[in-house]
């Protein structure tokens, strides 16, 4: 991919130290379409980060894409810590907010309703996925005078990563991936077809450990159907009736170790009793809501199926797989399963943050104009040392098309850990971004004796 023009720097602010830590953002002007720079711009903001020493800021730069979609970059609070802390001993770390995200032209409902009708905001929106990201990235990149840089991509970031690497792979020393070995062929379904067995697994492995669990999850349920059944259903503090599908969302939890006990200290407290009835707890209610406020990020929902989509509409994949084979996630199941990353219909229907949205959202799964995420054939001739960390039981990126994935991109080294899920990096990252350091560490010294 080679871009007409690097990005118009529109403001730097002077570097702040605090705890080790030098930072400085930076604000950029890019266009809202790369292949068409006339159609008007957005901004981009990045936030440099080093080691508060003079040696630092010789080393050489690292970029780290987000998961996702629709998340801000990390912004360090404390001074260095978890994977940003193992990784400033080598590299300038430059924390990129994803466009629409952040300080990034963020999108809202409300930005959104001001782009006008829906055809307007899929239009816009249809430039807001990885190979967008990527022509961002270089275009920053161009403008700070970087030759090339390494990439880090975690989970939807490792897609991105991929991206990259398929696109503007002169520009990259080296790939590093954790939990986001994305699929290659651009099928929603595929993905869903793979995710849906995994959690269902990982919720079965957790109630093996806490079995009495499975019997607060099913009171849980009865609760919320008794008090519909009684015309006076729960609610969340924002005034949305908890339905089975409010409480099928709580399998986030279960998407990595660093959390998934969490969801054994919710439901340990989920009901009490009230003028002698069981209802939901007040802390109950509070986890529901924290977990299910998407006001702020709006794109993880609406862009949830297309980050895998290549020219094809996902028309709903995750719902179509559900009705398809497994009954056991419907809200009518005795006590339905408990759901991932999967963005439903009814989600549209139920939470008052997505209900304005389902114009857009139904559009958007109907969706035909998505271009290609990857250029396979470069990943298939690929040279740029890549090492990624792969989780065998990851409820989100499954395990064989994560392999499958590997096999199409020539060079690839996986680390693969059964230990950990999709947050390793936070769990452990001290031992796999040391890992993954020394796998390609020792690739780019193989390549320079060549």
């Amino acid at each position: 991919m080679t871009l007409t023009r690097p990005a118009t720097l529109t403001w730097s602010e002077e570097p702040t130290e605090w705890r080790g830590v030098r930072a400085s953002g930076h604000r950029f002007e890019v266009p809202l379409d790369h292949a068409d720079p006339a159609r008007g711009t957005i901004t981009v903001y990045a936030r440099a980060v080093s080691e508060d020493t003079d040696e630092a800021q010789e080393r050489p730069w690292l970029v780290y894409h987000q998961g996702g979609p629709g998340f801000a970059a990390l912004r360090p609070t404390g001074g260095a810590s978890g994977w940003l802390k193992a990784l400033l001993p080598r590299f300038r770390v430059l924390l990129l907010d994803q466009r629409g995200t952040g300080l990034s032209s963020p999108i809202d409902a409300r930005t959104l309703a001001a782009l006008g009708p829906v055809r307007a905001q899929v239009e816009y929106l249809s430039h807001f996925r990885a190979p967008d990201i990527v022509a961002d990235a270089e275009a920053v990149r161009q403008t700070l005078g970087i030759e090339q840089w390494s990439s880090l991509g975690q989970s939807y970031g490792g897609f991105i990563t991929l991206s990259y690497l398929s696109l503007a792979p002169a520009s990259l020393e080296r790939c590093l991936i954790t939990g986001g070995l994305g699929e290659l062929r651009g099928d929603a379904a595929t993905v869903y077809r793979a995710t849906f067995p995994r959690i269902a697994a990982r919720e079965a492995e957790f109630l093996g450990r806490h079995p009495q669990d499975a019997a607060r999850l099913s009171q849980v349920y009865d609760v919320v159907r008794s008090r519909r059944a009684a015309g006076e259903p729960e609610r969340l503090a924002d005034g949305r009736e908890v339905t089975e599908l409010t409480v099928q969302h709580l399998g986030m939890f279960l998407g990595g170790n660093t959390r998934v006990e969490g969801l054994h200290y919710a439901l340990e407290e989920a009901v009490v009793q009230v003028d002698g009835q069981d209802r939901l707890s007040a802390s109950f209610l509070s986890t529901l809501q924290s977990q299910l406020d998407h006001r702020a990020n709006p794109l993880y929902w609406l862009l949830q199926e297309s980050i895998y989509s290549s020219g094809q509409s996902t028309r709903w994949a995750a719902q179509r797989v559900l009705d398809e084979s497994f009954p056991q996630f419907r809200q009518d199941a005795e006590r339905p399963g408990l759901l991932g990353e999967m963005a439903l219909p009814a989600d549209y229907e139920q939470d008052p943050a997505l209900i304005p949205l389902a114009p857009l959202a139904h559009a958007l799964a109907e969706y035909q104009g998505w271009g290609p995420l990857y250029n396979t054939a470069q990943l298939a001739a690929n040279t740029v040392p890549v090492a990624a960390a792969m989780y065998t039981d990851d409820i989100y990126v499954d395990r064989e098309l994560s392999l499958a994935t590997a096999a199409a991109v020539r060079g690839v080294q996986v680390w693969e850990s059964d230990e950990f899920h999709h947050d390793g990096i936070g769990d452990n990252p001290d031992l796999i971004i040391g890992a993954l350091l020394a796998m390609t560490d020792a690739a780019i010294a193989a390549s320079e004796e060549v």
